[in-house]
């Protein structure tokens, strides 16, 4: 069955809609965080042609520099490897409490958004400096990331149509289902002194759902709603999308994703193209194939060594 107009134009509004979202807040575009740190690796030609680009992005807490051996690896291969400092990482933070100051300040003055969805605003932009490039080839730039990069990824692809192949790790997630099953400690503790910060603003004693939902909404509106899993990832189709999460992963629950990999299968088989959409929960030892990723245990939230060889795999065949 074809996907029908009626679809399309609700994925044209959604898309839109997000776009507004990010565009709502862009200030300082000439300060340290509207300048956007670029490290690019590729083999020289002898004679220039273009090739397929990768963008890696890394998690929390690291930056660019983390994710060389991956660049140096791919470009070896004959791609172009791009990876950039997310906003108050590498470069782009001052000391190393800068992210979760941001957070915080997010948080009071609701004039930024750096979870998440301004460094996806400098994907976009990154997707403009990439198609002016004319060593690459602008219908084959893939996107990886880990942990919050995997966040990074789908929601620059879920925006920008540019991004041809997608393959998120560890950072796919349901929003709204880890707030209605009480399963929001783990991503919480992950920058928990943004939401301890929030609960004394409250007059909450323990930190609790209400408190979890006003954070989201006040620094990321709409992630834990409009924009989440279920209603984001189905737009991916038909291009070709990875999951990779791991199956014990208390930050992205496999459990909370059932509504969003039907829907996202549902939009796949629409569009005529299944077999593009992959999703494997995986674990440290298993094998794997970019077609049938096995089902592992015991992969807590980290990116294994399988999960980037089947990364690797889905890059090449794509």
């Amino acid at each position: 069955m074809a996907a029908s107009a009626t679809d399309a134009d609700a994925g044209a509004g959604l898309r839109s809609e997000f776009l507004q979202v990010l565009l709502s807040r862009r200030r300082d575009l000439l300060g340290e965080q509207g300048r956007v740190p670029v490290l690019l690796l590729k083999l020289d030609d002898p004679v220039p042609r273009r090739k397929p680009a990768i963008v890696f992005l890394h998690s929390s807490y690291k930056c660019k520099e983390w994710l060389r051996p991956l660049l140096e690896a791919y470009a070896s291969k004959g791609y172009v490897c791009v990876a950039i400092d997310s906003r108050y990482h590498g470069e782009r933070a001052s000391n190393e409490t800068t992210y979760i100051d941001a957070l915080k300040s997010a948080w009071r003055n609701g004039d930024t958004m750096p979870f998440v969805f301004d460094t996806v605003w400098d994907l976009v932009k990154l997707g403009d400096y990439l198609g002016e490039r004319e060593d690459v080839d602008p219908c084959r730039v893939g996107i990886t990331g880990e942990s919050l990069g995997g966040m990074h990824a789908w929601f620059a692809a879920f925006v920008d149509t540019r991004y041809s192949v997608v393959v998120p790790i560890i950072g796919v997630q349901g929003f709204r289902w880890a707030i209605d099953n009480n399963m929001w400690l783990a991503r919480v503790n992950s920058i928990r002194p943004l939401f301890e910060e929030a609960r004394i603003d409250l007059g909450k004693s323990e930190l609790d759902t209400e408190v979890v939902e006003r954070v989201w909404e006040k620094i990321a509106p709409g992630l834990d709603s409009q924009f989440d899993a279920p209603y984001s990832l189905p737009l991916l189709a038909p291009r070709p999308l990875l999951l990779l999460n791991g199956a014990e992963d208390p930050r992205c629950p496999i459990s909370g994703l059932g509504e969003a990999i039907s829907k996202t299968a549902k939009a796949y088989e629409e569009s005529g193209c299944a077999e593009k959409f992959m999703g494997g929960f995986v674990a440290d030892q298993m094998t794997s194939s970019w077609h049938a990723v096995s089902i592992g245990v015991g992969a807590w939230h980290v990116a294994t060594r399988v999960a980037a060889a089947v990364a690797a795999e889905a890059m090449a065949t794509w």
